[in-house]
């Protein structure tokens, strides 16, 4: 933070606060939804690009280094889920790799990209400032403008994290029903845990309450990870100078807690997609 006048509570308010257009239940945060799609994308080609480029002679680093998470997702994934199924792999690698990614991007300053976004909201829109902002300093200048309001770290969004989880959910029910059949699946909602018809609602509340709370524990619990890490991040950049050594230290390790939550998110995504392959 290089500019004094501008308060504690603004400046971490400033750089948790998204560019957002639209308002209320429609609003779209650009920040975190566009950095989620960049990455997804470069996910997609990148690996895409190993696997046509790939050779049977000796690999180069990415290409060891694609074979040695592809081989690691795949074991994860024979280790877990019991029924032979073509999508559950790819579905996990894509899980494992894009929160990761997502996650990697907290170990970027967190004034680097809000500042660049300014600036160049400053320089394609210069008469769109208040005249009062010319009287402060120059980042309090830069943070006026609406670019600015950039997150880069997308899962550090509860929308983001929680869009993750209704999609996981929407494959849980589609995995139930593909492999037990509505009927199925509504008769293993109405008698488990306890297989007697007059205990049927009682039994319904019960799968309902566990079924919903799977996508929400997801969701909330990614979220919650990395949304305290930004926070932490955000103290430290208050430090100024003296920010780069413990800034360093927070993310070596917070590095762990990034590999973790990606790991975490991909296999209870298996667990649940095994459990509702899986009739009992």
């Amino acid at each position: 933070m290089a500019d004094s006048n501008i308060s504690v509570q603004g400046y971490i308010k400033h750089h948790l606060t998204d560019l957002t257009i639209g308002e209320g239940f429609w609003a779209i945060n650009l920040g975190a939804l566009g950095w989620s799609l960049f990455l997804g994308s470069l996910f997609i080609i990148s690996f895409a690009w190993v696997g046509r480029k790939a050779t049977t002679g000796v690999p180069g680093k990415f290409q060891c280094m694609v074979e040695m998470i592809i081989e690691f997702v795949g074991s994860s994934v024979k280790e877990t889920f019991h029924v032979k199924d073509k999508l559950i792999a790819p579905i996990a690698l894509t899980i494992f790799m894009w929160i990761f990614l997502m996650n990697l991007m907290k170990l970027v300053p967190v004034d680097w990209f809000p500042t660049v976004a300014g600036m160049a909201g400053l320089a394609f829109n210069s008469g769109s400032l208040p005249e009062y902002a010319a009287e402060y300093g120059f980042l309090e200048r830069v943070m006026a403008h609406p670019w600015s309001y950039l997150k880069i770290a997308p899962t550090t969004d509860v929308n983001i994290t929680m869009g993750m989880a209704l999609g996981v959910f929407i494959l849980i029910l589609g995995y139930s029903i593909y492999y037990k059949g509505l009927g199925g699946f509504a008769k293993e909602l109405a008698t488990t845990p306890f297989n007697h018809w007059a205990l049927a609602p009682f039994n319904l509340v019960l799968e309902l309450v566990t079924l919903l709370a799977k996508p929400i524990s997801l969701g909330l619990r990614l979220f919650g990870n990395l949304y305290a890490g930004e926070v932490i991040f955000l103290l430290i950049a208050l430090v100024g100078l003296g920010q780069l050594p413990l800034h360093f230290a927070w993310a070596v390790f917070h590095i762990l807690v990034i590999v973790l939550q990606a790991f975490i998110f991909m296999m209870l995504t298996i667990v649940y997609l095994s459990m509702a392959a899986e009739k009992h």
